[in-house]
């Protein structure tokens, strides 16, 4: 129990170009990576999702339209929408305590809306 708890832990998850990039610091225990830092900024959401596919197991965003927009259900990872009054991180850091919890059973084909 104790190795699938820390392999849940060290799972690689992306924050989307509308969060953050020193959100990632608050995500203790996780490996995180951002869209930003991997150089895929302005990357339509269908290819960035497929890029995304196979590299990491959930991907963090604030884009609410998402889920109307590409078929989820298909990813070989989890999504996870922020929803905040604006990605300022004084907005974001009170979801963190649901966003680690989330990203600890984030499954596959999922969307979760973490937030009002």
């Amino acid at each position: 129990m104790f190795l699938a708890s820390l392999v849940a832990r060290t799972a690689p998850f992306a924050l989307d170009e509308n969060i953050p990039v020193d959100l990632a610091a608050d995500l203790a225990g996780h490996h995180v990576e951002t869209v930003v830092g991997l150089g895929w900024v302005g990357i339509a959401n269908g290819k960035l999702l497929d890029r995304a596919s196979g590299k990491f197991d959930g991907f963090v965003t604030m884009d609410r339209n998402i889920e109307h927009q590409q078929n989820i259900s298909r990813l070989r990872f989890g999504v996870l929408v922020l929803r905040a009054p604006s990605n300022r991180l004084t907005h974001l850091r009170p979801l963190l305590p649901a966003i680690l919890d989330a990203l600890e059973t984030l499954a596959p084909g999922r969307l979760r809306n973490i937030g009002a």
